[in-house]
């Protein structure tokens, strides 16, 4: 699990989005992408040569007119210098080195990290000889590309491959205890849920320093319960660092979700369900994570004005299709239902973890199917004889059929809420396969 995470840095107009999008789209490269509903996309999946890594594009975070530009961009080249493995800054080739250009090469001469300058807008012979000027910048080598075509992409991401940092791989302990990582947005009242889980008395036994070099994992063992606590509320913070706090949360939530089992995304009942809440959400589903939610601040809310049936219909609204996932209304000023939302997570934890015989499988899901057959297309009428579940890490379930190109997502979303009905996997996302027999 050492995924190592990419930042895009630049000013606004040099194409960063564009080779963002290039990067997760690209056929050979792709894996998954989230579009979170405030932003066109900010974070994606990608893999390159065998190679996966997360992209994380810091352009549309930029806000306001052009003389608090320049501040905006520092902020979110000092976040993602703080946090990336490998920055990619984008310039442009038509307008050539500009002061903006000047002021984020100057922060970057002074990282460790690796530094892939990256010119874009390079189309023809006669811009590649205009690039030479980009040496002044003082960051050395260069890579030209045009993101809209695609031409010099292959050579960067090379590029980019190597100069990933070597990590070394995690020493396993004995006992592998289940992760649950706290995410969610800045001011929902992360720290103060895991300060009432830990109590005055400290029940901690250890810190083991994570998977990866900022997250600490606190272990859990209390109320019978025994388990990992991954906090992304108060992880490595700089003082030098004047967070956007948007960015800033997707930033930490990468890291934590993707070393995680579970994540328990906290939200702040007094602001509602809200697009950066969604961003995280959907990021722990495209990592096949298992998710419960947790409405903190309850005891602020004004009962009248909005019950509980009532607010958990709006967040699964937000949430379709995947509604299937644990929703616990706390307070961790109060210590309210804390003990059952630790419940809902270790249940869901193994829930991700059972495996169903295929023969029970067969049994219930081949009756199911007979019940309401996949459509005709064509005049062509699908079969399918066999299923079973997939030896795998989470939930994945294959269906063999004689013309599976013709099973459509409609009726996969069938299947699964068939398979939901008869087994408790509430909070995992499930992967639905046809393969032809």
């Amino acid at each position: 699990m050492n995924n190592n995470i990419v930042a895009i840095v630049g000013r606004p107009n040099v194409g960063k989005s564009t080779l963002f999008n290039r990067l997760i789209q690209r056929r050979e490269a792709i894996v998954d992408s989230v579009s979170g509903v405030t932003r066109d996309r900010n974070y994606g999946k990608s893999e390159w040569n065998g190679k996966e890594f997360s992209v994380i594009d810091t352009g549309g975070y930029i806000r306001g007119s052009d003389d608090v530009f320049e501040g905006e961009i520092r902020k979110q080249v000092e976040l993602a210098i703080d946090e990336a493995d490998v920055i990619i800054f984008v310039v442009d080739v038509e307008e050539g080195i500009t002061p903006m250009d000047e002021t984020v090469a100057k922060l970057l001469r002074k990282v460790t990290k690796p530094v892939l300058l990256a010119v874009n807008k390079v189309d023809n012979a006669m811009r590649e000889k205009d690039a030479v000027e980009f040496y002044n910048l003082g960051l050395g080598e260069y890579y030209t590309f045009a993101s809209i075509s695609g031409s010099g992409t292959g050579d960067l991401l090379d590029a980019l491959i190597e100069a990933f940092p070597v990590k070394p791989e995690p020493v396993t302990p004995e006992v592998v205890l289940p992760r649950f990582a706290v995410v969610g947005r800045p001011n929902a009242g992360k720290s103060s849920f895991i300060n009432a889980l830990i109590g005055q008395d400290r029940f901690m036994v250890t810190d083991i320093a994570g998977t990866t070099r900022d997250a600490i994992d606190t272990k859990f063992d209390r109320f019978g319960f025994e388990f990992n606590l991954v906090d992304t509320a108060g992880i490595r913070r700089k003082a030098k660092v004047k967070e956007d706090l948007e960015f800033y949360s997707v930033m930490r939530s990468v890291r934590a979700i993707e070393h995680a089992d579970i994540c328990i995304l906290v939200i702040d009942a007094t602001r509602g369900f809200e697009g950066q809440d969604q961003s995280i959400f959907w990021l722990a589903e495209k990592n096949r994570k298992g998710v419960v939610i947790l409405v903190n601040k309850w005891d602020l809310v004004e009962k009248d004005t909005m019950s509980t049936r009532d607010y958990e219909e709006k967040i699964k609204k937000e949430l379709m299709p995947f509604t299937d996932v644990p929703i616990l209304f706390v307070s961790a000023l109060t210590k309210q239902r804390l003990l059952k939302a630790l419940e809902a997570t270790v249940q869901v934890f193994e829930n991700r973890k059972q495996r169903i015989p295929t023969s029970k499988f067969n049994e219930y899901m081949l009756k199911v199917i007979e019940a309401y057959p996949p459509p005709a297309t064509k005049g062509k009428y699908v079969k399918i004889k066999y299923c079973m579940q997939l030896p795998t890490e989470v939930p994945q379930f294959v269906f063999f059929a004689n013309m599976p190109q013709y099973v459509k997502e409609p009726y996969k979303r069938y299947l699964e809420n068939k398979i939901r009905e008869n087994w408790d996997f509430s909070g995992v996302p499930i992967d639905i396969y046809i393969r032809e027999k």
